[in-house]
């Protein structure tokens, strides 16, 4: 089967979360025998900040060599011959970080008698946080959406954006995401993630900064965008901050630490429950105990308490992060259970697994006779 993804970049994770689950997706279609394309456009705000880095060229130079499999190619929206593009599909799928004229346009090439099943694949807090940007999108000629999240699924489809939506959570790429033994530790904890535009300042004084000083803690933070405040804290802390780093290096440092947390950033935690983002799944999968901020899994992705602890606030993550850091059993216990609930239900694989599924019911006999004024909410997108 062709399938052909429209994302915002394949090769570049710099501070664009879509890109680690990106590459396990299509590493995973392409080892099942599937002509995957990508197209990505030339001017991606991720790659150039990429680029920008001190190691840039030396980071894509690494992603080759971590997904020799995977390739993209780079385009320029005014000039990309959609139909050379789409020729031969099976499906498509178009990535929300897209320009709203090429969203449009791959729709009206499936108008126009296209015979690939499109679908819209949102995975970011946009819709509820920048509702005008996201309704902008003319999804009209689109089979329908892949959403991260339930309340994200919901959305679409209570505002008639779609016929159909299926909930299609992130997943970790065991590929690369796996227990690295034998690496020397570097410290206690590490954390790996952005400062996020003050969407969790506040938490990660709570949760991070606070916890490190009590404790007196050895580690290391991972992240773009932090502010001077923010990298002050951090050495007030007793942290080291080491800026970006490439995602496919991230088992390597997990495997150097103690213990890492999770503290999700204040749009998903308050107004998207059920979403956690992809990082608890790479850091489970690869074995490290997980300690996280408050967040509701409304649809039953994990069980905490076995497969990470959760602190409802300072206090309580300063006593997690103490008990595993002096009981190595309990630690090993909440890491071995963490990374079997990966295996058993969280990979890329999985995921792909139920991406044929949504294929094949979009060329059901039911598919034909669609129409969203005929649908209702408990009808629809429960796959």
């Amino acid at each position: 089967m062709r399938i052909v993804l429209f994302v915002h970049s394949l090769l570049s994770d710099w501070n664009h979360g879509n890109a680690h689950f990106l590459r396990g997706i299509a590493s995973e279609l392409r080892s099942r025998g599937h002509d995957v394309r990508i197209f990505e456009p030339r001017d991606a705000w991720s790659l150039q900040n990429l680029l920008a880095e001190p190691d840039g060229e030396l980071a894509l130079e690494g992603f080759h060599a971590a997904y020799p499999m995977l390739s993209s190619t780079r385009y320029d929206v005014h000039t990309l011959d959609l139909e050379t593009a789409l020729d031969g599909a099976d499906l498509v799928i178009v990535h929300e970080w897209n320009d709203h004229d090429l969203v449009r346009g791959i729709g009206d090439c499936r108008k126009r008698g296209g015979r690939f099943r499109l679908l819209f694949h949102d995975t970011h807090h946009r819709s509820v946080t920048a509702r005008e940007t996201m309704a902008a999108y003319d999804l009209s000629g689109y089979d329908g959406v892949l959403a991260f999240g339930g309340m994200i699924r919901d959305l679409y489809l209570r505002e008639g954006r779609t016929a159909h939506a299926w909930i299609w959570h992130e997943a970790a790429d065991t590929r690369v995401f796996h227990p690295i033994p034998g690496e020397p530790c570097d410290g206690d904890l590490v954390w790996i993630g952005n400062w996020g535009d003050e969407e969790r300042t506040a938490e990660l004084n709570a949760f991070l900064f606070g916890p490190v000083r009590e404790l007196g803690l050895t580690g290391r933070v991972h992240g773009v965008r932090f502010p001077e405040e923010g990298r002050q804290a951090l050495a007030e802390g007793g942290l080291q901050y080491a800026g970006w780093l490439p995602n496919y290096l991230v088992p390597a440092v997990f495997a150097r630490f103690r213990v890492t947390i999770h503290v999700p950033r204040r749009p998903y935690a308050e107004a998207l429950p059920g979403i956690p983002t992809i990082r608890p799944f790479e850091a489970l999968a690869c074995g490290i105990p997980l300690v996280s901020a408050p967040w509701e899994d409304t649809e039953g992705l994990f069980t905490s308490g076995e497969d990470y602890l959760v602190a409802r606030g300072g206090r309580e993550m300063t006593e997690h992060l103490r008990d595993l850091l002096n009981d190595p059993e309990m630690a090993r216990e909440i890491a071995a259970h963490g990374r079997q609930t990966i295996l058993d239900r969280h990979t890329c694989a999985h995921r792909v697994d139920q991406l044929l599924e949504i294929y094949r019911e979009l060329h059901g006999p039911a598919n034909a006779s669609w129409r969203i004024e005929s649908l209702r909410p408990a009808e629809v997108g429960m796959s």
